[in-house]
Formats: structure tokens, C-alpha cells, sequence
């Protein structure tokens, strides 16, 4: 839970949103005080009061309510504000509660949940006239939207670092892959494409992109314009996002463009070295934080043109030039070590396993969870077993698990797949698990220690130099590409029925040792077959290695398309793009404070659309309840921002105002837009609503503003321990 990680980020987050909450409060007590009305309260938080203060009383744990019953013998609000004057007592309690999720103002004469509570005192709510009291349910949403102009301005006066409108890697089959040129180039979108606007709407950050794709109208494709190095005008796109399975948001299939500077985030940091080793490339002094600066002898525009040179290097190593000085934003980084040759690692394809996992592993899933692809890579239905890389110097598997263990079975479960590993494992939180291992060619049984979080942490890769496949895929689907297709279709190996861990001996008689050489075999055994575009015959040698039974040979066939897709085979960078940092932008007002602040009113005016959009989205079922955030999932978010820097916080706890304001104006009874409405009734009518209407409304306001923080709490809470 990484929320529990930093507690001073928390503290930051808390701070900043219970000041939202006040100053919102704040603005209906100062329009109260200015129309004349009575603040019996002014509460930030709810819950039990922790610490309250009253002119005339000073500062008291709890409520100072005993103190004025005991000196005056009833209760607060029964003690006329003109005898409470008098003796130097104020008629209003200023108090903090128990619980940071809110705050409120009770004035005389208007409580929102019981709207027959009125008085028709001079310093009632109700004796006031209808444009006061409009200001007043209105003040706390105003000065919720100037705050949140103040720091968009401050932040935009100092600069706010986000990540560049630029796409970095395409998902092969996805809408952006697929987008269609309306000038008549080949379609497409690229890596290092920038996307100035969608539908006329300017792009400034990856952010936006987004939102953009996030929010289109379901019916409609939207149109991207687009600057593409190389060519003199903008490029145009139609594009139709569609939902993605992961994020449950329309997406465009694109990732953010990434910088050539390695990461060196401590949560992933040992991810990153040991695929350096792995490559060769630690050898030659690479660690994290050193910086790409060509590829092939050729500046890089981006990390992406590193997997671009693999996926073109049929084999062929990759030469690649680093800056190896630590670095930081400002630093001159001149020390430019010699290039550096990493070898090119074999890319196998990806099969993928039915979106709906197969019914006897059903159970290791949440329903919520079957829209999660289960993506294994391998051959022909063939899939590798799990190969622990390293065990993280924090784990509790430190001297139980050793870099290099191949995971043969969890508990009774013999070959699981990589795709399946992690979501067995976490059925295990909090408990050991037996994991059958092959250690330096032994075979061990251990009990692994899995921490609360359902994590080993322990960093794993297939098991590539190991020829033996885990539980074989049977049916993958039809057309991978498309998550609404969900036809299958059986692989070349389903007929045979084999058990885990069995081993590929010979495809054709020809000897194989390890993964590269199976796929090497399986491209040189069926190239005369792709020539024809025909179907071929394999006879393939096998033998399971935990009953140690005797070698068995079977023939299988390969389809066109098969053989297709086997000749087709790419080639990876040992070195993910993903693992470099994003390429960011600095939105900045340069110290000029009247562009500040024309960028915060169109960044308050944007949100404030986008926020009204959301719900639009909501209804329509494009955005689905579980993207809803409620305070917990808040805080997540905010440590996480935290740790961008002040001025991303600033910019941040803008945001969150905005979305207080927008939220507590929706014409809803109980918030702050339902009860305008009803003065807006009110000033047209000459009378309010009737109390039993008004009853009948916040009872459905409380339902659903009550079902909305079950639905935001339990998604924080989910998203808190699985790391969403």
C-alpha cells in the first residue's frame, strides 16, 4: 500500500484538502455574517467534535455547547445573540471534527436535513430575502473557484512540469494504430507524433490526450491534428477510441513519449538493473539514471527509437552511446563515455489465452477482474515457466528464494503460467506458499513468505533458456487485437493433451536447447510453406520431465496464418522504453502574472466543463463508477503528486477546488445547487417548495450522495491494496 509509504506526503494531501473543505465553508460564513444571519457553527470535518473555540469561552476539547447550557441553562441556539453579547460570548462555535472528509456551516433557521427547521427571527436564515440567500448557498462555490484560480496562478507563475502531448509506443491493432489520414498519407499514428488538438481543442499535456480519448462521445470518432517530424504541415486523424480493458476508459492506445534518461525510481530500480545485466550493459558502466544518446550511432528523438532499432535488427546487436554522469535538472552532463553493444533479444510472439479465464482457474479471479487479458508469451501453444531474476533485498524470501530458481509448481498447481503467477500468488497474502523450484539443475520444495500485499517481491521473467513449457495454452483467441471478439480457437497442440512441464526435444528432428532456437526451428521448418502460403506437417519430439516418461513423438499442423505470424516474428530491446523517463513540458506563465492569470481562468473554465462532462460520461456508461475517486483514493492520488513537487501540488489541490465546486452546485438536494434551486422556486413562486417536497428530495439526495461515498470508498479501498 503505497499510500502508507510517506507519511509527510499524506499529511500534505490531508492539510490541503481539509483547507478546500474550509475555505468552501468559509464563504458560506462570511455571505451568512454579511447578510445578517445567525452561524451557530463553523465545522471543518465531521464526526465528533476533537477541539472547538468560542469568543468569550477560549479553546475546549469537545463541544463548547456544556459550557453555555450550564451558565445559561439551555442550549446555544435558545440564547438570543444580543444576551450572549452581552456578556461577551460569541453566537458562533468554530470547532474541528473528528473525521477530514467534509465540514459545514449551520445557520439559524436552515438545516438541510430537516428543511422545516426555520425561523422567522430578524437573524434567521428564512427572514432574509431570496437574493441574499442566493448568495449566500452560493459563496462557498465562488470562493472555491477564485481559490482555485490563486494557485493556478501561482503554479503557472513558477511552472508546472507535465508530460509532452507526444506519443511515444502505438499498440499494434489499436485506434491510434488503425487511425485514418484525411490527407491522404499512409494511416497510422506514429511514435514521436505530437498531438496539437483533438477536435479543435488544444492538446498541452499527455494528460489532456487522455481526457480527450477518456470523454468523446461514444457514437462519434474524433478528429486529431498532428505534427510529425519530417513533414512541413499537420497531419489529420479520425480516430474512434474504443474502451480499454486495463484503465476501463476509450483510449487511443497510445503511451506518452519517453526521454532518454533511464530511470531511477527506487521502486523499480532493481527491475532496471538486473535487465542492465542481463543485457550486457552494466558491464559497461549503464546503471539507472544515465542517459540514451543514440542509437546506431544516430541521436535518438525519444527512448522509443531503441525498441524501433531492435524491432529492425533481424538478430543483428544494437549499438548504443550513453552519458553515464548522475545528472539532475540542471546539471551539464558532459562526460560521454565510449558506445556500448547490447545484444539483441529474441521477441516471441504473443498468445494470448482467452480474455475469460479457462472455467477450473475461474475461481483465482474476482468477477470484476475477467476483463484482465491473461497474456502469455510462447509458441504454437507452448508457454515458458516463471524464472526468478532477483529477490528484492526487502523481501522476506531472502535466503528462501536465489536469482535463477524456475518456479515448477505453486502448491498443487504444477506449471503455472507467467500470466497466472501473480494472480496466484496473491491468493496467498499474508501466508506462505509451497513452490516447487529447479535450482542449478536440483529440484526443491520451499515455503515463500508472501507479504500482506499478495507480493513475493521478487522480480521475475520468463524462463527463456529453459525449453520446458509450463500449463499449455490450449485456445487463444481468434483475433487478439479485438477485445470485444471473444472467438477462439484451438493451437497446433491442443489435439495432444500434454501435462505441464513438458519438454520441447526436436521439432523435424532437429535439436533444440532453449526458446530461441524452438522459434528459430519453427521459422526455417516452415519457410518453404510461407512461400506457397500453404499449411505444414511438423513431427515433434516431447517428454514430460516430472514423470520422466519415455520421449513420445506426434505430428501437428501449422495453418497459413499460423506459419504466418511465426515468420513474422520481431525482435524486443532487452531495455523497455517504458523504463525511461517521460518527456516532459513546462507550462509556465514566465513571471508575467496577467498570462498566469488568463492560464488559470482557462484551466478553472476547462476542468470545471470536464468535471459536468464526467457526469455526461457516467450517464452515457463511457466512464464507468469505478474511476470515481472519494477522499481515500484522494490522498492515493495526492502522495503521488506530492512527489512531483510543490507547484504539481498546487496545481493538484486546484483541481480538487474546482471539482468541489462544480460538484456541490449539481442540482441535487442537499448540496449547495439543490438548494438554489429550491430559492430559485422560491423567488418565481413567491413561496418555497412545500416542506413535504423538500423532505421527499433530500431523502433521495441522502440515498444517493450515500451510495456515491459507499461506491468511492470501497473503489479507494480496492485500488489502496491492489495498487490502482
Amino acid at each position: 500500500m503505497e499510500i502508507l509509504n510517506n507519511t509527510s506526503n499524506i499529511a500534505l494531501i490531508v492539510i490541503g484538502f481539509g483547507l478546500l473543505i474550509a475555505i468552501h465553508e468559509f464563504g458560506h460564513f462570511i455571505a451568512a455574517r454579511w447578510a445578517g444571519i445567525r452561524v451557530e457553527s463553523f465545522a471543518v470535518g465531521m464526526g465528533p467534535t476533537v477541539i472547538a473555540y468560542r469568543r468569550g469561552l477560549g479553546v475546549r476539547f469537545g463541544s463548547t455547547a456544556p459550557d453555555i447550557k450550564t451558565r445559561y441553562g439551555a442550549e446555544p441556539e435558545k440564547i438570543p445573540t444580543a444576551e450572549l453579547h452581552a456578556d461577551g460570548v460569541g453566537e458562533t462555535e468554530y470547532s474541528l471534527r473528528l473525521l477530514p472528509i467534509g465540514g459545514f456551516v449551520r445557520m439559524k433557521g436552515q438545516e438541510d436535513i430537516d428543511p422545516s427547521n426555520t425561523s422567522d427571527a430578524i437573524d434567521g436564515y428564512g427572514s432574509k430575502p431570496v437574493w441574499k440567500r442566493m448568495i449566500v448557498v452560493s459563496a462557498g462555490v465562488i470562493l472555491n473557484i477564485i481559490t482555485a484560480g490563486i494557485l493556478f496562478v501561482v503554479a503557472f507563475l513558477i511552472g508546472v512540469r507535465f508530460e509532452a502531448p507526444m506519443i511515444g509506443a502505438v499498440r499494434s491493432g489499436s485506434p491510434a494504430f488503425t487511425a485514418r489520414n484525411l490527407d491522404g498519407g499512409p494511416n497510422g499514428l506514429m511514435s514521436g507524433d505530437q498531438i496539437d488538438s483533438i477536435n479543435g481543442d488544444p492538446m498541452t499535456t499527455f494528460a489532456d490526450i487522455q481526457i480527450g480519448a477518456a470523454m468523446s462521445h461514444p457514437d462519434e470518432p474524433v478528429l486529431l491534428q498532428v505534427t510529425r517530424v519530417g513533414v512541413a504541415t499537420p497531419l489529420r486523424f479520425e480516430v474512434s477510441p474504443i474502451k480499454d480493458a486495463t484503465s476501463r476508459l476509450r483510449s487511443f492506445g497510445v503511451t506518452p513519449a519517453r526521454n532518454g534518461i533511464l530511470t531511477d525510481q527506487k521502486d523499480i530500480a532493481p527491475m532496471v538493473e538486473s535487465l542492465l545485466i542481463k543485457s550486457g550493459l552494466s558491464a559497461a558502466g549503464v546503471k539507472p539514471g544515465a542517459t540514451l544518446t543514440a542509437v546506431n550511432g544516430v541521436a535518438i528523438a525519444n527512448a522509443e527509437s531503441l525498441d524501433l532499432a531492435f524491432e529492425k535488427s533481424n538478430g543483428k546487436p544494437v549499438s548504443t552511446t550513453w552519458l553515464l554522469t548522475s545528472h539532475s535538472e540542471n546539471d551539464e552532463i558532459t562526460d560521454v563515455t565510449p558506445s556500448t553493444t547490447s545484444p539483441a533479444q529474441k521477441a516471441l510472439p504473443v498468445v494470448s489465452a482467452p480474455l475469460y479465464p479457462e472455467p477450473k482457474f475461474e475461481d483465482l479471479f474476482s468477477s470484476d477482474a475477467k476483463a484482465v487479458d491473461e497474456y502469455n508469451l510462447g509458441l504454437i501453444g507452448f508457454t515458458p515457466l516463471v524464472h526468478i531474476d532477483s529477490v528484492q533485498k526487502t523481501s522476506q524470501n531472502q535466503g528462501i528464494l536465489q536469482s535463477g530458481d524456475i518456479v515448477l509448481a505453486i502448491a498443487d498447481r504444477n506449471g503455472p503460467r507467467f500470466g497466472e503467477f501473480r494472480w496466484i500468488i496473491q491468493t496467498y497474502a499474508n501466508h506462505s506458499v509451497q513452490l516447487k523450484i529447479l535450482r542449478a539443475g536440483e529440484t526443491l520444495s520451499v515455503n515463500a513468505r508472501v507479504d500482506r500485499q499478495g507480493h513475493l517481491d521478487v522480480l521475475v521473467n520468463p524462463a527463456w533458456s529453459l525449453l520446458t513449457s509450463a500449463r499449455v495454452i490450449d485456445r487463444v483467441l481468434e483475433n487478439p487485437q479485438d477485445p470485444k471478439a471473444l472467438q477462439t480457437v484451438a493451437t497446433p497442440i491442443a489435439s495432444l493433451e500434454l501435462r505441464p512441464l513438458t519438454k520441447i526435444i526436436s521439432i523435424n528432428d532437429v535439436a533444440l536447447t532453449d526458446w530461441a532456437s524452438f522459434r528459430e526451428a519453427l521459422r526455417s521448418t516452415t519457410a518453404d510453406a510461407f512461400a506457397k502460403n500453404t499449411s505444414a506437417t511438423l513431427n515433434i519430439s516431447f517428454q514430460n520431465i516430472e514423470t520422466n516418461s519415455p520421449v513420445k513423438s506426434a505430428v501437428i499442423t501449422l495453418s497459413a496464418a499460423e506459419i504466418n505470424v511465426i515468420q513474422k516474428l520481431g525482435w524486443s530491446s532487452p531495455l523497455p522504453s517504458d523504463l525511461f523517463e517521460p518527456k516532459m513540458i513546462t507550462r509556465s506563465a514566465h513571471g508575467n502574472p496577467v498570462l498566469a492569470a488568463t492560464m488559470g481562468f482557462t484551466e478553472t473554465k476547462k476542468l470545471s466543463i470536464l468535471t459536468w462532462l464526467t457526469l455526461d460520461r457516467l450517464a452515457r456508461g463511457t466512464v464507468g463508477v469505478e474511476q470515481l475517486r472519494g477522499p481515500v483514493g484522494i490522498v492515493q492520488v495526492g502522495t503521488r503528486v506530492a512527489d512531483r513537487g510543490m507547484t504539481y501540488l498546487l496545481f493538484f489541490l486546484a483541481m480538487i477546488s474546482v471539482n468541489l465546486a462544480v460538484l456541490n452546485f449539481l442540482p441535487l438536494p442537499i448540496v449547495d445547487g439543490g438548494l438554489f434551486l429550491f430559492l430559485l422556486y422560491e423567488g418565481c413562486f413567491r413561496r418555497p417548495p412545500s416542506v413535504r417536497f423538500q423532505n421527499a428530495a433530500t431523502l433521495v439526495g441522502l440515498a444517493f450522495l450515500g451510495s456515491l461515498f459507499v461506491v468511492t470508498f470501497y473503489n479507494d479501498v480496492v485500488r489502496l491494496f491492489t495498487g490502482g
